[in-house]
């Protein structure tokens, strides 16, 4: 009895000296880009990463940074009916059996006349229809991880916001054409190619929204 108080108590004492881990930071391209180095070795003040006066502020180059529109909007419906029938029927009789039915005239064992008689009929019946609607909307800023030779950019992008404990997390990957950003250097995610775009959540909210182990457990096992 004295082991079991000690567990017990042991337990509450790790439990309550249990507290979260730091959210590991994504790592950042600008960490692993090479700074340009700076050199006035030509006298002229004027160096490689200066941005022109006509320079173009769109994502273009390794490291840039653009704002991508999600929207996304995604529905679809099917609807099947069947209705089937079918339906036979079969007789057959010998009233002239070579001269022997005036033998086996009066038999109640058989009648010739009535040899066989036979009939089917099946019906079936069955409709379905299944409806699904899907919509989302943010703005997350991406950047450019690299510059494909055919010039499409290859991006990624990360949003964690927390708010009371509650994590809401977007995650964006996908290609972009350099003509699909516009002028004010954003894209909408209708235009990324093999887009994959995830929204998911962590916390007290989220998980009252997913049903216990338990019952998961049962749905998996349960044969009706």
């Amino acid at each position: 009895m004295k082991r079991l108080l000690v567990c017990i108590t042991m337990s509450i004492l790790l439990a309550g000296c249990a507290h979260e881990p730091p959210t590991k930071p994504f790592p950042a391209l600008d960490q692993r880009l090479e700074p340009p180095k700076t050199s006035y070795a030509n006298g002229s003040i004027w160096q490689a990463s200066s941005a022109g006066l006509a320079d173009d502020l769109k994502a273009h180059a390794r490291g840039d940074i653009l704002t991508v529109v999600v929207v996304e909007s995604a529905s679809a419906s099917k609807e099947a009916t069947t209705d089937t029938s079918r339906s036979g029927a079969v007789s057959a009789g010998i009233p002239n059996l070579m001269g022997l039915e005036s033998q086996l005239a009066g038999k109640s064992w058989i009648d010739l006349n009535n040899l066989l008689n036979a009939s089917t009929n099946s019906t079936y019946k069955g409709s379905g229809s299944t409806t699904r609607k899907e919509n989302l909307n943010a703005t997350i800023s991406a950047r450019v991880m690299d510059v494909l030779p055919n010039g499409n950019l290859l991006i990624e992008g990360h949003r964690h916001v927390m708010v009371n404990h509650e994590d809401q997390i977007i995650n964006l990957e996908g290609t972009v054409r350099p003509r699909d950003i516009t002028p004010d250097n954003t894209v909408s995610s209708a235009l990324i190619a093999d887009a994959r775009i995830t929204y998911s959540g962590k916390g007290v909210v989220s998980d009252r929204q997913r049903p216990g182990w338990l019952m998961n457990a049962l749905d998996y096992i349960w044969p009706f």
